[in-house]
Protein backbone atom coordinates (compact mmCIF):
# COMPACT_ATOMS: atom_id res chain seq x y z
CA UNK A 1 0.00 0.00 0.00
CA UNK A 2 1.42 3.48 -0.90
CA UNK A 3 1.96 5.58 1.67
CA UNK A 4 1.95 9.29 1.78
CA UNK A 5 2.79 12.38 4.32
CA UNK A 6 0.81 14.87 4.52
CA UNK A 7 2.70 17.67 6.02
CA UNK A 8 0.93 21.41 8.25
CA UNK A 9 -2.04 18.51 8.44
CA UNK A 10 -4.15 20.78 10.56
CA UNK A 11 -3.70 24.40 8.89
CA UNK A 12 -6.17 25.38 6.20
CA UNK A 13 -4.65 23.43 3.02
CA UNK A 14 -3.65 20.47 5.10
CA UNK A 15 -7.20 19.84 6.41
CA UNK A 16 -9.03 20.76 2.60
CA UNK A 17 -6.72 18.21 1.28
CA UNK A 18 -6.67 15.66 4.17
CA UNK A 19 -10.59 16.45 3.70
CA UNK A 20 -10.99 16.04 -0.42
CA UNK A 21 -8.64 12.28 -0.19
CA UNK A 22 -11.67 11.45 2.34
CA UNK A 23 -13.66 11.97 -0.77
CA UNK A 24 -11.97 10.15 -3.30
CA UNK A 25 -11.95 6.21 -3.50
CA UNK A 26 -8.08 5.31 -3.40
CA UNK A 27 -6.37 2.33 -1.23
CA UNK A 28 -3.55 4.87 0.05
CA UNK A 29 -2.69 4.89 3.85
CA UNK A 30 -2.45 8.75 4.68
CA UNK A 31 -0.32 9.95 7.67
CA UNK A 32 -0.52 13.67 9.37
CA UNK A 33 2.76 14.77 9.95
CA UNK A 34 1.88 16.73 13.52
CA UNK A 35 4.44 18.72 16.00
CA UNK A 36 2.20 17.02 18.62
CA UNK A 37 0.49 13.64 18.39
CA UNK A 38 -2.04 14.69 20.98
CA UNK A 39 -3.09 17.69 19.27
CA UNK A 40 -2.98 15.63 15.99
CA UNK A 41 -5.18 13.31 17.47
CA UNK A 42 -8.19 15.52 18.52
CA UNK A 43 -7.92 18.10 15.67
CA UNK A 44 -8.31 15.32 12.81
CA UNK A 45 -10.50 13.18 14.67
CA UNK A 46 -12.81 12.88 11.83
CA UNK A 47 -10.84 11.32 9.18
CA UNK A 48 -9.01 7.74 9.06
CA UNK A 49 -5.24 9.31 9.35
CA UNK A 50 -2.59 8.50 11.36
CA UNK A 51 -0.26 10.76 12.89
CA UNK A 52 3.02 10.74 12.94
CA UNK A 53 5.87 12.98 14.73
CA UNK A 54 6.97 15.60 12.50
CA UNK A 55 8.53 19.03 12.85
CA UNK A 56 10.03 20.91 10.45
CA UNK A 57 12.33 23.27 13.23
CA UNK A 58 13.33 19.69 14.44
CA UNK A 59 15.47 18.02 12.04
CA UNK A 60 15.86 14.80 14.46
CA UNK A 61 12.30 13.79 13.17
CA UNK A 62 12.89 13.74 9.75
CA UNK A 63 13.95 10.55 8.87
CA UNK A 64 12.00 8.51 11.47
CA UNK A 65 8.83 10.18 9.39
CA UNK A 66 10.20 9.58 5.90
CA UNK A 67 11.46 6.19 6.53
CA UNK A 68 8.44 4.19 5.36
CA UNK A 69 6.75 7.39 3.15
CA UNK A 70 6.40 7.04 -0.74
CA UNK A 71 4.67 10.45 -1.22
CA UNK A 72 5.17 13.32 0.53
CA UNK A 73 3.04 16.14 0.62
CA UNK A 74 5.10 19.68 1.53
CA UNK A 75 4.20 23.02 2.44
CA UNK A 76 5.89 25.79 3.97
CA UNK A 77 4.42 27.18 7.05
CA UNK A 78 4.44 31.07 7.04
CA UNK A 79 6.77 31.44 10.30
CA UNK A 80 9.61 29.57 8.36
CA UNK A 81 11.69 30.95 6.04
CA UNK A 82 15.42 30.09 6.23
CA UNK A 83 15.17 27.05 2.71
CA UNK A 84 18.78 26.41 3.62
CA UNK A 85 18.16 26.07 7.80
CA UNK A 86 15.20 24.34 7.87
CA UNK A 87 14.26 22.63 3.84
CA UNK A 88 17.61 21.88 2.57
CA UNK A 89 18.23 19.13 5.17
CA UNK A 90 14.81 17.91 5.00
CA UNK A 91 15.15 17.37 0.72
CA UNK A 92 18.41 15.50 1.94
CA UNK A 93 16.75 13.11 4.26
CA UNK A 94 14.13 12.62 1.41
CA UNK A 95 16.68 11.63 -0.93
CA UNK A 96 17.78 8.84 0.98
CA UNK A 97 14.50 7.69 2.42
CA UNK A 98 11.98 5.86 0.21
CA UNK A 99 10.21 8.83 -0.84
CA UNK A 100 9.37 8.66 -5.06
CA UNK A 101 7.71 11.48 -5.31
CA UNK A 102 6.91 14.78 -3.67
CA UNK A 103 4.05 17.20 -4.10
CA UNK A 104 5.11 20.80 -2.96
CA UNK A 105 2.65 24.03 -2.89
CA UNK A 106 4.36 26.31 -4.00
CA UNK A 107 2.98 30.04 -4.98
CA UNK A 108 1.59 31.62 -8.27
CA UNK A 109 4.81 33.48 -9.90
CA UNK A 110 7.50 31.72 -8.21
CA UNK A 111 9.53 31.06 -11.51
CA UNK A 112 10.33 35.27 -12.01
CA UNK A 113 10.28 35.87 -8.01
CA UNK A 114 14.15 34.37 -6.97
CA UNK A 115 13.42 36.38 -3.13
CA UNK A 116 10.90 34.13 -2.17
CA UNK A 117 11.46 31.41 0.01
CA UNK A 118 8.69 28.77 -2.28
CA UNK A 119 11.81 29.58 -5.08
CA UNK A 120 14.82 27.54 -3.11
CA UNK A 121 12.54 24.88 -1.98
CA UNK A 122 11.58 24.38 -6.02
CA UNK A 123 15.16 24.30 -6.91
CA UNK A 124 16.29 22.04 -4.18
CA UNK A 125 13.39 19.39 -5.04
CA UNK A 126 14.20 19.74 -8.68
CA UNK A 127 18.13 19.15 -8.05
CA UNK A 128 17.26 16.38 -5.68
CA UNK A 129 16.33 14.10 -8.87
CA UNK A 130 13.20 13.12 -6.65
CA UNK A 131 9.93 13.41 -9.53
CA UNK A 132 7.71 16.32 -8.36
CA UNK A 133 4.78 18.13 -8.91
CA UNK A 134 4.47 22.04 -8.68
CA UNK A 135 1.16 23.60 -7.43
CA UNK A 136 1.49 27.23 -7.44
CA UNK A 137 -1.58 28.65 -6.29
CA UNK A 138 -3.28 32.26 -6.54
CA UNK A 139 -3.96 34.34 -3.48
CA UNK A 140 -6.03 32.34 -1.00
CA UNK A 141 -9.42 33.48 -0.31
CA UNK A 142 -9.67 32.03 3.49
CA UNK A 143 -6.71 34.88 3.94
CA UNK A 144 -9.64 37.32 4.72
CA UNK A 145 -11.04 34.51 7.38
CA UNK A 146 -7.59 34.50 8.65
CA UNK A 147 -4.57 36.89 8.91
CA UNK A 148 -7.10 40.03 7.56
CA UNK A 149 -9.96 39.30 10.10
CA UNK A 150 -9.79 41.19 12.35
CA UNK A 151 -9.49 44.44 10.40
CA UNK A 152 -12.25 43.38 8.45
CA UNK A 153 -14.67 43.14 11.36
CA UNK A 154 -13.26 45.08 14.30
CA UNK A 155 -12.05 47.96 11.58
CA UNK A 156 -14.23 47.40 8.77
CA UNK A 157 -11.58 47.67 6.30
CA UNK A 158 -8.99 45.60 4.70
CA UNK A 159 -5.12 47.42 4.83
CA UNK A 160 -2.77 45.83 2.68
CA UNK A 161 0.21 47.89 0.86
CA UNK A 162 -1.04 46.67 -2.52
CA UNK A 163 -2.65 49.73 -4.45
CA UNK A 164 -4.30 48.74 -7.57
CA UNK A 165 -2.48 45.92 -8.25
CA UNK A 166 -4.62 43.31 -9.91
CA UNK A 167 -4.71 39.74 -7.93
CA UNK A 168 -5.95 36.09 -9.15
CA UNK A 169 -7.18 34.09 -6.33
CA UNK A 170 -8.31 31.06 -5.61
CA UNK A 171 -10.35 29.10 -2.38
CA UNK A 172 -8.13 26.22 -0.31
CA UNK A 173 -10.57 24.06 -0.97
CA UNK A 174 -9.73 24.02 -4.45
CA UNK A 175 -6.08 23.58 -3.41
CA UNK A 176 -7.42 20.87 -1.66
CA UNK A 177 -9.45 19.03 -4.56
CA UNK A 178 -6.45 19.21 -6.93
CA UNK A 179 -3.75 18.07 -4.82
CA UNK A 180 -6.24 14.91 -3.85
CA UNK A 181 -6.41 14.11 -7.03
CA UNK A 182 -2.31 14.13 -7.96
CA UNK A 183 -1.60 12.71 -4.70
CA UNK A 184 -3.57 9.57 -5.96
CA UNK A 185 -2.58 9.57 -9.30
CA UNK A 186 0.61 11.23 -9.21
CA UNK A 187 2.21 9.24 -12.09
CA UNK A 188 -0.31 11.40 -14.67
CA UNK A 189 1.67 14.72 -12.71
CA UNK A 190 5.56 13.94 -13.34
CA UNK A 191 7.84 16.97 -13.02
CA UNK A 192 5.12 19.16 -14.05
CA UNK A 193 3.69 22.50 -12.82
CA UNK A 194 0.14 23.87 -12.18
CA UNK A 195 -0.87 27.78 -11.50
CA UNK A 196 -3.97 27.04 -9.79
CA UNK A 197 -6.81 30.07 -9.91
CA UNK A 198 -10.32 30.46 -9.98
CA UNK A 199 -11.52 32.52 -13.19
CA UNK A 200 -11.53 36.20 -11.58
CA UNK A 201 -9.10 38.56 -11.42
CA UNK A 202 -9.30 41.65 -8.33
CA UNK A 203 -7.92 44.46 -7.05
CA UNK A 204 -8.56 44.67 -3.13
CA UNK A 205 -10.78 47.78 -3.41
CA UNK A 206 -12.95 45.46 -5.77
CA UNK A 207 -12.95 42.62 -3.19
CA UNK A 208 -13.64 45.16 -0.20
CA UNK A 209 -16.92 45.84 -2.46
CA UNK A 210 -17.92 42.27 -2.76
CA UNK A 211 -17.77 41.85 0.63
CA UNK A 212 -18.94 44.83 1.90
CA UNK A 213 -22.47 44.29 -0.17
CA UNK A 214 -22.45 40.40 0.90
CA UNK A 215 -22.45 41.38 4.64
CA UNK A 216 -24.17 44.51 4.80
CA UNK A 217 -21.26 46.87 5.71
CA UNK A 218 -18.87 49.49 4.09
CA UNK A 219 -15.85 47.92 3.68
CA UNK A 220 -12.62 50.19 2.96
CA UNK A 221 -9.56 49.28 1.23
CA UNK A 222 -6.40 51.10 2.64
CA UNK A 223 -2.80 51.27 0.57
CA UNK A 224 -0.61 52.58 3.34
CA UNK A 225 3.02 53.16 2.45
CA UNK A 226 5.76 50.44 3.86
CA UNK A 227 6.56 52.13 6.77
CA UNK A 228 2.93 52.82 7.75
CA UNK A 229 2.10 49.11 7.24
CA UNK A 230 5.32 47.77 9.58
CA UNK A 231 4.70 49.89 12.37
CA UNK A 232 1.02 49.27 12.56
CA UNK A 233 1.33 45.74 12.25
CA UNK A 234 4.38 45.41 14.72
CA UNK A 235 1.51 47.42 17.32
CA UNK A 236 -0.61 44.48 16.54
CA UNK A 237 1.83 42.09 18.01
CA UNK A 238 2.42 40.79 14.25
CA UNK A 239 5.76 38.88 14.16
CA UNK A 240 8.28 40.89 11.73
CA UNK A 241 8.81 38.08 9.75
CA UNK A 242 5.30 37.55 9.19
CA UNK A 243 4.85 41.53 8.06
CA UNK A 244 7.37 41.18 5.48
CA UNK A 245 5.77 37.92 4.53
CA UNK A 246 2.74 40.44 3.96
CA UNK A 247 4.62 43.01 2.11
CA UNK A 248 6.13 40.10 -0.22
CA UNK A 249 2.51 39.35 -1.45
CA UNK A 250 0.69 42.50 -1.34
CA UNK A 251 3.74 45.24 -2.24
CA UNK A 252 5.77 43.56 -4.91
CA UNK A 253 2.53 42.58 -7.21
CA UNK A 254 2.35 46.36 -7.72
CA UNK A 255 5.37 45.96 -10.01
CA UNK A 256 4.38 43.44 -11.88
CA UNK A 257 2.13 42.55 -14.94
CA UNK A 258 -1.50 41.60 -13.75
CA UNK A 259 -1.31 37.52 -13.54
CA UNK A 260 -3.37 35.18 -15.50
CA UNK A 261 -5.82 32.84 -14.60
CA UNK A 262 -5.62 29.55 -15.69
CA UNK A 263 -8.10 26.22 -16.04
CA UNK A 264 -5.91 23.43 -14.08
CA UNK A 265 -8.46 23.43 -11.38
CA UNK A 266 -11.32 21.94 -14.04
CA UNK A 267 -8.78 20.09 -15.78
CA UNK A 268 -7.27 18.15 -13.11
CA UNK A 269 -10.82 17.70 -10.52
CA UNK A 270 -13.57 18.23 -13.44
CA UNK A 271 -15.27 20.64 -11.26
CA UNK A 272 -15.60 24.65 -11.91
CA UNK A 273 -13.17 26.67 -8.99
CA UNK A 274 -15.44 28.25 -6.54
CA UNK A 275 -15.91 32.43 -7.30
CA UNK A 276 -15.20 34.93 -4.80
CA UNK A 277 -18.64 35.76 -4.24
CA UNK A 278 -19.55 32.52 -3.72
CA UNK A 279 -16.65 32.27 -0.95
CA UNK A 280 -17.88 35.48 0.61
CA UNK A 281 -21.44 33.89 0.94
CA UNK A 282 -20.08 30.59 2.61
CA UNK A 283 -18.54 32.28 5.14
CA UNK A 284 -20.83 35.37 5.55
CA UNK A 285 -20.87 35.02 9.55
CA UNK A 286 -17.00 34.86 9.92
CA UNK A 287 -16.89 38.03 7.87
CA UNK A 288 -19.46 40.31 9.72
Amino acid sequence: MVKVLITGPTGNVGIAVISALKKLDHQLEIYAGVRDIAFGDEKLTNFNIKNLKFDFIRSETFAPALKNIDLLFLLRPPQISDVNKYFAPLIEIAKQSPVKHIVFLSVQGVEKSKIIPHHKIEQLIVDSQIPYTFLRPAYFMQNFTTTLRNDLVNRQRIYLPAGQAKFTIIDVEDIGAVSAKVIIEPQKHINKSYELTNNETFTFTEMAEIIGKRIGKSITFISPNLIQFYWTKRKENVPPMLILVMIMLHYFPRFQKAPKTTDYVKIITGQEPKSFDNFVLTNKEQLQ
